[in-house]
């Protein structure tokens, strides 16, 4: 599943097509997806893992689930999803849940959940995550309404990063644990975009999918954990249980 920096990537990526019209439409989605067709792309946006195509009245919402993809100016195999042709170019998604917004974005997101938002709001954060203080910190990290576009990858190296253990509860974090847990979220999200971007990103995995704990040298353990059963990687010696 791509995370929020992913999205960001995507959004960048597909500047050219905004404010173009849209000359032919493709897909298998049921939703009236011909609507699009002779539309003119407003803006592209991005909230968490949710990818935005703006028009007027409108908003076409892309969540590539667990095995989306996408191709710029370029096709796959497999049959589209949503395929935007322009005069300069191609837009196509595969495998992903494909919504029409109606309502007024602003009423839709809070900008200020996104961690790669220039209107993310730390203590915002915060507030969200004392009022749940029995909630695991794996849960907490990919909790989209605290943590928009944090997904498994982020919270196993947010986590290891700050040495807390994944079970830890919330509210017996130590004050300047869960500061630094809200503060690493969003930086490692910037370095991760980073990292994509210069196709690094793996190279700097330090606990997910990995074997041995560079801190400690000893085997890292793996397990489904949280209410969302996802993979977590994580070292018993160095990561604190604070329960």
């Amino acid at each position: 599943m791509p995370e929020g920096p992913s999205i960001v990537i995507l959004k960048e990526a597909v500047q050219q097509f905004k404010e173009q019209k849209i000359i032919e439409v493709t897909g298998n989605s049921k939703l009236d997806i011909q609507k699009l067709k002779g539309k003119t792309i407003v803006d592209f946006k991005s909230w968490g893992k949710h990818f935005l195509i703006c028009f007027k009245g409108f908003t076409v919402r892309i969540h590539f689930m667990l095995f989306g993809s996408y191709r710029i100016n370029e096709r796959k195999e497999t049959p589209q999803r949503l395929g935007l042709q322009f005069k300069n170019g191609e837009l196509n998604f595969y495998t992903c849940s494909v919504q029409f917004i109606e309502e007024d974005l602003n009423e839709v997101y809070d900008w200020s959940a996104d961690v790669m938002s220039d209107s993310w709001n730390a203590i915002n954060a915060r507030r969200k995550l004392k009022a749940q203080a029995d909630m695991l910190a794996c849960d907490a990290l990919l909790d989209q309404q605290i943590f928009a576009g944090v997904g498994n990858i982020i919270k196993n190296e947010v986590l290891f990063r700050i040495k807390v253990h994944p079970l830890s509860r919330i509210g017996k974090l130590p004050p300047a644990k869960l500061k630094l847990l809200i503060n690493e979220a969003r930086n490692y999200s910037f370095d991760f975009y980073n990292w994509k971007k210069n196709f690094v990103l793996r190279k700097h995995w330090l606990v997910h999918t990995k074997k041995i704990c560079p801190r400690c040298n000893i085997p890292i353990v793996r397990k489904h954990l949280g209410k969302t059963n996802r993979r977590t990687f994580f070292c018993s010696n160095c990561q604190v249980l604070y329960e």
